[in-house]
């Protein structure tokens, strides 16, 4: 009978730590092939989201972190405007748009 509320507030115990840990996000890899993928994800719906008519391209990742236990990222993206516009067809060899137009996000 004295065994079980050691074992009780034990579980307690772990369960409270589990709980803490999926709230925390930890540093990854640029590289992971999944996180590329959200990272093209992110760029595209910024673009699709954003009122200007010409695109934004990837220049940096900053942040690269990812949530515990989960598919939740939390990224710093540098970008910066292009001369292309949203529906053109050739957006990654698109150049910079420089001068008094030139914009970074």
């Amino acid at each position: 009978m004295f065994w079980k509320a050691p074992l009780l507030m034990g579980l307690v115990v772990l369960g409270t730590h589990i709980w803490t840990i999926q709230k925390e996000f930890v540093d990854i890899s640029k590289n992971l092939d999944y996180f590329v993928a959200s990272v093209e994800f992110a760029v595209a719906q910024f673009n699709d989201d954003n009122t200007e008519e010409n695109t934004y391209k990837l220049l940096e990742v900053g942040r690269a972190q990812k949530k515990t236990w989960t598919m939740i990222f939390l990224m710093d993206l540098d970008m910066g405007r292009t001369i292309c516009k949203k529906h053109d067809e050739d957006i990654d060899n698109c150049p910079m748009q420089e001068g008094a137009e030139e914009k970074k996000v």
